[in-house]
């Protein structure tokens, strides 16, 4: 038997930096304290009934071979067919949708297909702690615009300070609306000002929209897909985890102009080449169900009550809660308890309170984690009994 050898491999430059991440670390946080974990967003309630069972039909009739890896035809139909209601315009499943394994597949097949070394990516931060790595892995530098959070609870750039962003160098816009974590919607002013930016430099417009139905204050959200001159230059991207509860489905989409969708498929066909069958057909059959079930406007109602239920548990907490508009985020203020920083008032609730949060100076770069400091985020995607925990934990807060 050869004896067993330790190798430390030496690892490529791409990943020195990277260790785990602030939502594995904090989960972990949780489970050796025995904390209610408000941290990482995902339900904990079971998925609708209507897609579950459309898995197991799919199961039961054996699609659990290989499909094509542009995606299984019935859920690029559906999404081509539902797409075209959300962006006014016909789009071709064949060749402007894409299935990919994840809202977080797509989001690094498009830095890979479209970023080349040394090539600048703006960010608005605080940011989905994906995006550097992705820009980074790709060989981009990442370029960041900060949010400010503004009298009225909402959050807002500065547009001088986006305009510097664009240089020589800038090859791609990565916009996520609605925004993890601060739950804003990007307004149509706000779009039109970022959409004549990229026009002018020639910027390609990457469109996180994985929240895209969970809408408190909208009716319909604002896609920058839909403006003049835009929709040859973005990419949209989507996923079922966030809308039916499936996350560890991992099925996501982009939808675009069809040279953008070839790059992105050129990496696929690399990477995972397809995506769980059984899950795009159930995931095709929940998304032409859901417009006459009225899923989307009942799931949409639910998270607005649970939003309004952890709010008020902030509150009497003293914890200063800014209301998002969308997602199932919460960020709020911890400046009434006086600790340096997110981490460590982070720390301290999960440890001593039991209630596990984010601290988002993660989502931020270096020069701008001092705006996290006094911040904390939540998510509320949880039975109403877990919300209930939380309560009964925070009032010692009060």
């Amino acid at each position: 038997m050869l004896p067993h050898v330790s190798v430390s491999p030496s690892l490529a430059t791409r990943v020195r930096g990277f260790g785990p991440s602030v939502f594995a670390e904090y989960t972990a946080l949780a489970d050796r304290h025995g904390a209610v974990n408000l941290g990482q967003g995902f339900p904990d309630f079971p998925a609708p009934d209507f897609i579950k069972a459309a898995a197991q039909s799919a199961i039961a009739a054996d699609h659990n071979q290989y499909t094509r890896y542009g995606g299984h035809l019935a859920l690029v139909e559906a999404l081509a067919a539902q797409a075209e209601v959300d962006l006014g315009r016909p789009v071709d499943p064949l060749h402007e949708v894409q299935i990919m394994a994840g809202a977080t597949a797509a989001l690094f097949a498009a830095c890979q297909a479209l970023v080349e070394p040394g090539d600048e990516v703006i960010l608005f931060e605080p940011f989905f702690d994906v995006y550097p790595a992705d820009v980074t892995m790709a060989g981009g530098v990442p370029v960041f615009v900060p949010l400010y959070p503004q009298a009225d609870g909402r959050w807002r750039y500065d547009p001088d300070e986006l305009r510097r962003a664009f240089g020589p160098r800038t090859k791609l816009l990565l916009l996520n609306t609605p925004h993890n974590p601060t739950g804003k919607v990007y307004d149509e002013t706000e779009l039109a000002e970022i959409a004549a930016l990229c026009q002018e430099h020639d910027v390609i417009v990457v469109s996180d929209e994985v929240y895209e139905r969970m809408l408190f204050v909208h009716d319909r959200l604002p896609r920058i897909a839909t403006l003049p001159g835009m929709w040859e230059r973005t990419l949209s991207i989507g996923s079922a985890g966030k809308t039916f509860s499936v996350t560890g489905w991992k099925i996501g989409w982009a939808i675009g102009p069809a040279p953008l969708v070839a790059a992105l498929r050129a990496v696929q066909q690399w990477l995972t080449f397809s995506v769980a069958t059984p899950f795009q057909v159930a995931v095709a059959e929940a998304v032409r169900a859901a417009p006459a079930l009225g899923y989307y406007e009942e799931m949409a109602q639910m998270y607005r009550d649970k939003r309004d239920r952890l709010a008020a548990i902030l509150t009497e907490a003293r914890l200063r809660p800014f209301l998002p508009e969308a997602t199932y985020f919460i960020m709020a203020d911890t400046s009434a308890f006086g600790f340096p920083d997110d981490d460590s008032f982070c720390r301290w609730l999960t440890t001593e309170i039991g209630v596990a949060a984010i601290p988002p100076g993660s989502f931020y770069s270096p020069p701008h984690k001092h705006l996290a400091r006094h911040l904390a985020r939540f998510c509320f995607c949880k039975k109403d009994e877990t919300l209930q925990a939380v309560a009964e934990r925070l009032r010692a807060l009060a």
